[in-house]
């Protein structure tokens, strides 16, 4: 069966077509006039991401994108609550699509109340009610998408906040390159024969065990691992290298595909600590399951890793529409927050 007859078949919504314009999302984001106002003229010691989902891997991301280039703390917060060292001195950046979830309205209630410095970046909602009501700052992204299918937009706001602040230098050029990168891949991995397609196939029937290396690219594999729990409808796990050599690689010396059948993917780049490389080779010389490696051959370090991420996205998209499932519906969630409610 082609593609086109498995996104006519699974993707009533047509994910498809928002995946293809995905490079959209990265001109509108960075064209969007903002208005910081009198936070522009402040200096912070701390800054801090909340969200959830979609709205929070953007903080993640970040973290590998930026690397060295950030010199002050940054931490991406999922909770109801703030770390107590926040205070006016930190910036708080309230990351919600929809605006209404309620642990990240808790957070940017508290947010208030401690004084802290405060951006919004989300479509409306209740945060975005009480962000005008408090005269905060907001970035009012376009609305219309699935939170985890809207990376560009609320990654590529964050980041112009950021420049815009003047807490990193300016990163107009990359974001040129990688909206030019992910409207060319978007060519290549809509049609078929396609790297995605190939990926996607050899994990039906598996469990995607993904491993990444700690502080660069690290929310290469949770982002992918969220990926094929939202729109793959599969248990996927993500852990990283030094770390999981220190513990879950035991783990693999009982391991039987009748029990647990996995197959590992392997998040590669050039930009790796000697050592670390040593311990990827090593790990999986001591796996006795297949193999997928991932790695971006793009020039420099935040090219390859939004190429992977897209690539990613693709993957758990056409895996969604191989196993039967629609990419969109996510009925836990949707229950889970109705009974919350």
């Amino acid at each position: 069966m082609k593609i086109q007859e498995y996104v006519l078949k699974n993707d009533p919504q047509n994910q498809f077509n928002v995946l293809i314009n995905t490079y959209q999302q990265v001109e509108s984001a960075w064209n969007n006039k903002i208005d910081l106002g009198t936070l522009k003229d402040k200096k912070f010691n701390s800054i801090i991401v909340t969200g959830l989902g979609g709205s929070a891997i953007s903080g993640d991301l970040m973290s590998n994108f930026l690397g060295s280039e950030l010199t002050i703390p940054f931490i991406v917060n999922r909770n109801y609550h703030l770390p107590s060292f926040a205070d006016k001195n930190t910036l708080l950046i309230v990351s919600s699509y929809s605006g209404n979830t309620e642990e990240t309205i808790s957070v940017f209630n508290e947010g208030i109340r401690k004084k802290c410095s405060i951006i919004c970046i989300t479509t409306g909602g209740k945060i975005g009610k009480t962000a005008l009501e408090n005269s905060i700052p907001t970035v009012n992204v376009t609305p219309g998408f699935q939170p985890r299918y809207s990376l560009g937009l609320s990654f590529f706001s964050l980041l112009k906040i950021l420049q815009e602040l003047s807490i990193i230098p300016s990163q107009d050029s990359i974001v040129t390159k990688i909206t030019s990168l992910w409207k060319e891949k978007g060519i290549q991995l809509s049609n078929e024969p396609n790297k995605a397609i190939d990926i996607a196939r050899k994990l039906i029937g598996f469990i995607p065990v993904i491993y990444s290396a700690a502080d660069v690219t690290s929310a290469i594999g949770y982002r992918i691992k969220c990926q094929f729990n939202e729109n793959s409808k599969l248990h996927a796990f993500h852990n990283v290298i030094p770390e999981l050599n220190h513990n879950e690689i035991i783990g693999w010396e009982s391991f039987q595909d009748k029990q647990f059948n996995a197959k590992l993917i392997l998040i590669l780049d050039k930009t790796y600590h000697p050592q670390i490389k040593k311990r990827f080779d090593i790990t999986a010389s001591l796996i006795s399951s297949e193999i997928i490696y991932l790695e971006s051959n793009e020039e420099d370090f935040k090219s390859r890793l939004m190429d992977l991420i897209y690539l990613g996205d693709w993957i758990s998209y056409y895996l969604a529409l191989f196993r039967g499932f629609d990419p969109t519906e996510i009925e836990n969630i949707n229950i889970l927050k109705e009974k919350l409610s």
